[in-house]
């Protein structure tokens, strides 16, 4: 790890928690947490500079505290307080170049660490069944937190070949879920009935946000033996949910809705503040998004502790009990399995064709 390690984002949750974890390490001498808003958590003995990435105060704090490794995480799909969209992409796209810049000047910078995402290769009919960190998109996103993330990696790859000497890692993160994420997936899940699209059933994966801390922990550092931690790598859990799967968990019903009507649905939603729900996220709950983790296994040496099922159920647990809960629904199940046939036969006997209990599925 380096000695002085400047965090962007630390006012997020996620931001936070790396900052306090961060400062644990050996080695580190001193963590320098920047955001442009003060954080309503604790940041250990990090110290706290507010300063908005868009602006160029950077290259100053970057020269004044000598900073080695930076690790870039204010790249969001969701603005934090009342910030609206134009104000989420000028922080991801003008602030990213603002400290990549700042980055380029400075003689101390040796490693760069940029939060990405998995949206970045967009959802589409003709996909992949899964994406590798070389898949081109068959379509590239059009708008939202996807195309600001597309235009953040290819300003970190201009920075990357104008500063060989700096190592730098992208990390594209699936949809992170956990007790306490902070996303418009999160939010959308969080509806007490889900707006499905009619006919479609897409598969989706999720990374636990103790992971991400974890795997960002190690793009951070030195690379172990055996290992490289320079590049461009996906992280996930393994194994993927169904939507359908997700609903059920939750306890959830959802209503499906016709293709045409959803982006209205979208925006009403986002209207009344429920969700953002924007025109990228219904592609995703309608075509889906699997990708290879071959790379953060083999390459980065990360294995997540929590699967995609696992990372869910911790989220599920968080949100408590929805309108159908999966136990209520199997009892009701049983209870009808029960019935007498009709014309006085007794229950239906288990065996072909037979009501087969839901009790305790998940």
């Amino acid at each position: 790890m380096g000695k002085v390690v400047l965090v962007t984002g630390a006012a997020r949750q996620l931001g936070g928690r790396f900052v306090r974890r961060v400062q644990c390490e050996p080695g580190v001498d001193r963590v320098v947490a920047v955001d442009a808003v003060a954080p309503g958590h604790e940041l250990g003995d990090a110290q706290f500079v507010r300063a908005d990435i868009r602006q160029s105060a950077l290259a100053r704090i970057l020269a004044e505290h000598a900073v080695d490794t930076v690790v870039h995480l204010d790249v969001s799909g969701k603005a934090l307080g009342a910030g609206g969209r134009t104000a989420i992409k000028e922080t991801n796209v003008i602030g990213t170049m603002q400290l990549l810049g700042a980055c380029q000047k400075s003689p101390t910078v040796r490693r760069l660490v940029v939060k990405s995402s998995t949206s970045v290769y967009g959802s589409a009919s003709r996909d992949p069944a899964v994406f590798t960190e070389t898949t081109p998109p068959k379509s590239l996103p059009s708008g939202g937190f996807a195309k600001d993330a597309v235009e953040v990696e290819g300003y970190v790859r201009g920075f990357a070949r104008r500063r060989p000497d700096v190592a730098v890692c992208v990390l594209r993160f699936a949809n992170i879920l956990g007790p306490r994420p902070d996303s418009p997936l999160a939010d959308y899940l969080s509806l007490p009935v889900l707006p499905t699209v009619f006919g479609y059933d897409p598969r989706l994966q999720f990374v636990h946000e103790d992971d991400v801390i974890d795997v960002l922990g190690i793009a951070a550092s030195e690379p172990r033996r055996g290992t490289l931690n320079s590049g461009t790598f996906n992280i996930a859990g393994d194994g993927v949910l169904l939507l359908s799967q997700c609903s059920r968990r939750l306890g959830k019903p959802t209503v499906p809705v016709l293709l045409p009507a959803v982006t209205w649905v979208g925006s009403a939603l986002r209207t009344i503040g429920m969700t953002d729900f924007s025109p990228e996220q219904i592609r995703l709950l309608t075509h889906g998004r699997v990708v290879s983790t071959v790379q953060m296994r083999e390459t980065l040496g990360f294995r997540p502790k929590f699967t995609t099922a696992e990372t869910f159920a911790e989220f599920a647990r968080s949100r408590g009990p929805g309108l159908l809960p999966p136990e209520t629904v199997g009892r009701a199940v049983d209870r009808l399995a029960a019935l007498p046939l009709p014309g006085g036969a007794g229950p239906r006997e288990r065996g072909a064709g037979a009501v087969q209990t839901t009790h305790g599925a998940r």
